[in-house]
């Protein structure tokens, strides 16, 4: 309990008229203060009520989950012999990776382009290209050969960029299986089509019964590739696959959660990446923190607008490969759409920018198709259309900035 109780008149030189008298102030002006006094045994108390709550909490929370892994099923990596990986980019790389390190007697392959990446994959363990520092498992083997790679194979990881997904897919498409589950690492829109990967894929492979899963989330594969903790979710319609597709990925640097929500997972991966120019941008420009958060803020309403306008729930725009994924690219300079944004408020040419690139920023070509998907669905984009315009070399940033400020002011929704 606190006690309150008032202390008897004191003498104090400093409410005395005559700062350089000691003498007592006279009774009826010497003040009287009301003061707390604190029982350490009392306060002590409700302090050990909330720690007592706090580790309560967390004991039930830590129950349900030995409770839930008990039950939950490992049958599926277990099952599992051979996963391929299409692509030998970074991310692709870093996901063979990871998949290797859970089961030593799966087989990954990775179906790759460049002969030198494949020879430095097989004979030295590493990707000379994207992660010469790290050594990959013993059971990552690389080829050239479409066939040789996905012969037998369990599960595909496709990791290739989506504006050349379709031409890739359609030239390997005899040797796919009608049911080996696609996990779509790709993020972003084919230009012409205005299609996201689940579109692209079945119709690429002429079998629009092939399983697809996406997988989003914010990743980068440096990080990844350290085993640091990181978070995505797999999004498919068929909700025994995504079960099955945590399994096969979750482990203990890596949580995996899931979502029948495709259109949502896929539209927020692909959006966030436009996004992240406009982020470089302001942060190019030296335009402040203030600007960087209001572009931010205004970016992921725009993103939520289209995404609903689609078909998607609100809460996926909400979660790991929404919010979480516009944070990473956004605020975080390791992503390549951001470093391209960045070079484009400081004054670079974007012809200049790309060439100097080993890896592909998405952002770029999704731009445009983003501008004629809200055109469609009739929906108002003032930044994503700002940076289209700024690609499109047909406004400089510096005018993309005033004239986005001084457009009417209205209502928050």
């Amino acid at each position: 309990m606190v006690a309150l109780r008032l202390q008897p008149p004191f003498s104090n030189p400093l409410f005395s008229s005559n700062s350089h008298s000691s003498r007592p102030l006279p009774s009826s002006s010497r003040p009287t203060f009301l003061v707390l006094s604190v029982n350490p045994q009392d306060s002590s108390e409700p302090a050990k009520d909330r720690q007592k709550v706090v580790r309560l909490a967390w004991e039930k929370l830590l129950r349900w989950s030995r409770s839930w892994r008990s039950k939950a099923k490992t049958d599926v990596l277990e099952r599992t012999n051979k996963v391929v990986v299409l692509g030998g980019g970074s991310f692709g790389t870093a996901m063979a990776s990871h998949i290797a390190a859970k089961k030593a007697q799966l087989e990954v392959n990775m179906l790759v382009r460049d002969p030198q990446v494949c020879q430095s994959i097989n004979e030295d363990h590493y990707n000379c290209k994207y992660f010469p520092e790290h050594k990959l498992p013993q059971n990552v083997i690389a080829t050239t050969d479409a066939r040789a790679a996905l012969l037998n194979a369990d599960y595909c990881l496709h990791a290739v960029p989506v504006q050349f997904s379709s031409s890739f897919l359609e030239g390997i498409a005899d040797c796919v299986d009608p049911t080996l589950p696609f996990i779509s690492l790709s993020k972003g829109l084919e230009l012409n089509t205005l299609r996201m990967m689940s579109q692209i894929i079945p119709q690429a492979l002429g079998n629009p019964r092939q399983p697809f899963i996406a997988l989003s989330g914010p990743s980068f594969a440096s990080e990844l590739m350290n085993k640091l903790p990181t978070a995505m979710v797999v999004a498919s319609k068929d909700k025994k696959l995504a079960n099955a597709t945590q399994q096969l990925l979750a482990s203990s640097h890596l949580r995996i959660s899931t979502s029948r929500d495709v259109t949502g997972v896929e539209i927020a991966g692909a959006l966030k990446n436009v996004l992240a120019i406009a982020a470089g941008i302001v942060e190019g420009m030296n335009l402040g923190n203030n600007s960087m958060a209001a572009l931010v803020a205004q970016g992921c309403s725009e993103i939520r607008w289209l995404a609903t306008k689609m078909g998607a729930k609100s809460t996926t725009i909400m979660g790991l490969s929404g919010t979480g994924d516009i944070m990473l690219t956004c605020f975080v300079n390791l992503s390549r759409n951001k470093t391209v944004g960045m070079r484009l408020g400081s004054g670079e040419k974007l012809d200049d920018i790309l060439v100097s690139m080993n890896q592909v920023a998405e952002g770029v070509s999704t731009a445009g198709a983003v501008i004629s998907l809200a055109q469609k669905y009739k929906v108002k984009m003032p930044v994503l259309t700002a940076v289209a315009r700024i690609i499109d070399n047909e406004l400089t940033p510096k005018k993309a900035v005033l004239e986005l400020m001084n457009l009417p002011q209205v209502e928050e929704v």
